[in-house]
């Protein structure tokens, strides 16, 4: 198969996915469906776009080598468009593909396979990079402080409407201000947040090991617009005590967290952060290094983290080290 026409786009090399020539019916109808499915649950317009455009390729792909079903997807059909992908040349810098461009095809078949799960088909394929492993000992997978304040900045743009911004910064003080772990942040209560005493109690902690976590006064008013504001626009929100609502008025799940930083980071539209492999707990991450950088001693920020030992804090030192190495 030929390799798909790129051109220049702005922010780097975009390949007109959109161009693909598409026969099967119901390859385009899927297309289709999955694009509106991902802009009824919030994602960014860039997210919206590019995709369903990732997607496309694949499609390409599978009618290219004459399959016409998705009931013919296997995990050892997804290593062979991996591997293509791995072979094609970056026209820009020269080489191969980059990891983070790898990995974006790699999160439209997470989502294409949430979406099939969603709407009732069962599929099981795997749709992991061979070899993918997060290295939390490289620098680019701890954001800058400046970064973190562009992603809390983005949120002015992560949704069409106020409510969900407001959400979505409400969710950015808990993952990394306060450093809790997805889990945990899915799990608070309103109750769990504790004005007076500027504390975060988390109850569904590690182990199940209960800590408070004390929050500043800037970041406690973004949880109070939240509450008091936001808040009271999702639906439902009178008959459940989960501080996170979704948009049907349920608490917020897993998944849902995911999709909003890759909302966020969509909405940033900046290259080096884009570029980046970020999760929630790269933000986590991201506050321990910060928290080590000024000098905060280890047992504090162990307590923070929730760590049952300093040695699971001990590999800020490294990192923190190593962002002060980078600056000099």
């Amino acid at each position: 198969m030929g390799s798909p026409q790129k051109v220049e786009h702005g922010k780097g090399i975009v390949k007109k996915m959109k161009k693909l020539p598409l026969r099967n019916e119901t390859f385009i109808a899927l297309l289709d469906s999955y694009r509106n499915w991902l802009d009824v649950l919030g994602y960014a317009r860039s997210t919206v776009s590019n995709l369903p455009s990732h997607l496309r390729e694949f499609f390409y792909f599978l009618e290219s080598n004459g399959h016409r079903d998705i009931q013919q997807i296997t995990t050892k059909l997804i290593s062979q468009y991996y591997c293509e992908l791995s072979g094609r040349g970056n026209q820009r810098r020269g080489g191969g593909l980059s990891k983070s461009y790898l990995n974006k095809h790699q999160q439209a078949l997470k989502k294409f396979l949430e979406y099939l799960k969603e709407h009732n088909v069962n599929l099981k394929f795997g749709v992991h990079l061979k070899g993918e492993k997060i290295d939390y000992y490289e620098g680019k997978q701890i954001l800058t402080q400046e970064e973190i304040k562009k992603l809390f900045s983005a949120c002015d743009y992560s949704h069409m409407s106020e409510h969900f911004q407001m959400r979505d910064r409400a969710l950015l003080v808990m993952v990394y201000s306060c450093g809790l772990r997805r889990s945990e942040a899915v799990h608070l209560d309103t109750s769990d947040i504790l004005f007076e005493k500027q504390r975060i109690y988390v109850r569904k902690g590690k182990n199940y090991k209960e800590r408070f976590v004390p929050i500043n006064t800037y970041n406690l008013s973004l949880l109070e617009d939240y509450l008091f504001e936001a808040r009271p626009e999702f639906l439902k929100n009178h008959q459940t005590d989960a501080l996170f609502l979704n948009h049907w008025g349920k608490r917020m799940g897993d998944i849902t967290f995911a999709n909003r930083l890759t909302a966020i980071i969509e909405a940033t539209e900046d290259d080096v952060i884009l570029e980046k492999s970020i999760s929630l707990h790269t933000l986590r991450h991201s506050i321990a290094t910060h928290l080590m950088q000024n000098r905060v001693p280890m047992k504090s920020i162990s307590q923070f983290l929730g760590h049952t030992s300093l040695e699971s804090t001990q590999i800020y030192t490294h990192l923190a080290d190593q962002r002060e190495d980078e600056n000099l």
